[in-house]
């Protein structure tokens, strides 16, 4: 007998049919005598008409109380899943993450676990019940409600067959594993039999939408493997994320990952002297302004342009922030881009293998998309371009990089 940990997303349990096939499919792995704890999202697009709801009525609203608004988009989920699972025979029970233990900080909107207290659990099981976790969701050291960010309940089915010590913990969603890139920009993409926790770390950190980059972490540092697979095609293998991929493949690249939008903040005319960024970036993350790639010029008489890129949201608060400190900084003044976006070629051993940079320039050359700024890791490189021509980016390094043969 083995104990498992399932996660099924939004559009898993979209519908009262969606739920009842989720509830057969548990069922199946129950009667065969596994224990088996799911973990569920919010219902379709819930999510956001809660946000939608919430901002008719404060257009900026109590974090905290957002928070407990958020949270009971999950509940409705994993309570009438477990209604499901009775209707098929089974015991089930269903907890909140503060009933299934889950601790975290107070940091609200994007809590991060702090730990897992598992006796409830374990005591639902050891009863025979399937236990459905609402996910997403846990309880801080004063008895409030946090989530954990857009794509947290990934993150709380990783670290709960971390903390249950489960055999395999399996993401369903409504795709069938993880793809070369996005297949509704690039149809050619295919999916993927594996990949290692680095690659997909990377993937989920520069766009590919189907795993929290935070679920990947947890997977990485307690060694969980993770099968994404689909709600939906029993027949679709899905893509396993482990620590060991194919030895030395001959493709370094193993996919495309890529973000629609973007906006980029140049702070011009900035003094080139020791703590100057610090002065900058200091002020922006006391603001919660999250900065992505940053690319500093090389100075001229003394003065150097600073340029970071944000998220759309964030890019009039950003500028509030640096409009502030120009006087302090004696910053020449601001320039801002707020449509662009990137494409990212992912893979282990690029940085060992020559090649790889020029290809990824030329492609884009050839197809006359100009990169306005450039990162890279070990694994990965990312290109910062107009955000109309992500689309065309995202295809034409695909197949310059021929990711869509096995």
């Amino acid at each position: 007998m083995s104990r498992i940990v399932q996660k099924y997303g939004g559009s898993s349990v979209a519908t009262a049919e969606k739920i009842q096939h989720v509830a057969r499919r548990i069922a199946e792995r129950r009667r065969a005598g596994d224990d088996v704890v799911a973990v569920v999202s919010a219902m379709g697009d819930t999510t956001d008409d809660l946000i939608d709801l919430a901002a008719k009525i404060n257009a900026k609203p109590n974090q905290r109380e957002m928070d407990v608004l958020l949270s009971t988009g999950e509940i409705v989920s994993s309570t009438l899943l477990s209604m499901a699972l009775d209707a098929e025979g089974l015991d089930a029970i269903s907890l909140t993450g503060a009933q299934a233990g889950i601790r975290t900080d107070e940091v609200y909107g994007r809590a991060r676990i702090a730990e897992i207290q598992t006796e409830r659990m374990e005591r639902e099981l050891a009863a025979g019940r399937v236990v459905i976790v609402a996910g997403f969701q846990g309880i801080s050291e004063n008895f409030d409600t946090t989530t954990l960010g857009r794509g947290g309940s990934d993150t709380t089915a990783v670290a709960l067959a971390a903390a249950l010590k489960a055999d395999a913990c399996e993401i369903y969603t409504d795709v069938p594993g993880i793809f070369t890139a996005d297949p509704r920009v690039c149809p050619e993409a295919r999916p993927l039999r594996d990949i290692g926790y680095e690659e997909m770390l990377e993937l989920a950190t520069t766009g590919a939408r189907v795993m929290h980059a935070r679920a990947v972490e947890v997977g990485a540092i307690y060694n969980v493997d993770i099968l994404v697979a689909s709600t939906f095609d029993a027949s679709a293998p899905g893509t396993l994320i482990h620590g060991e991929t194919t030895m030395e493949q001959g493709n370094k690249v193993r996919g495309i990952a890529h973000q629609d939008h973007i906006a980029k903040v140049t702070v011009r005319g900035v003094p080139d002297q020791p703590g100057i960024a610090a002065r900058i970036f200091e002020p922006l993350a006391t603001a919660g302004v999250s900065v992505d790639t940053i690319v500093q010029n090389a100075s001229v008489e003394d003065l150097t342009d600073l340029t970071f890129t944000v998220a759309p949201g964030d890019l009039d608060k950003a500028t509030e922030v640096i409009n502030g400190l120009l006087a302090q900084i004696g910053g020449g003044g601001i320039v801002t881009a707020p449509d662009l976006g990137t494409v990212s070629v992912v893979g282990t051993g690029m940085a060992s293998a020559p090649g790889y940079a020029a290809r990824m320039f030329k492609t884009l050359f050839d197809n006359q998309i100009n990169i306005e700024m450039i990162s890279t890791s070990d694994i990965r490189i990312t290109c910062v371009v107009e955000g109309a021509r992500v689309g065309d980016a995202v295809r034409a390094l695909h197949a310059a990089f021929e990711l869509d043969r096995g």
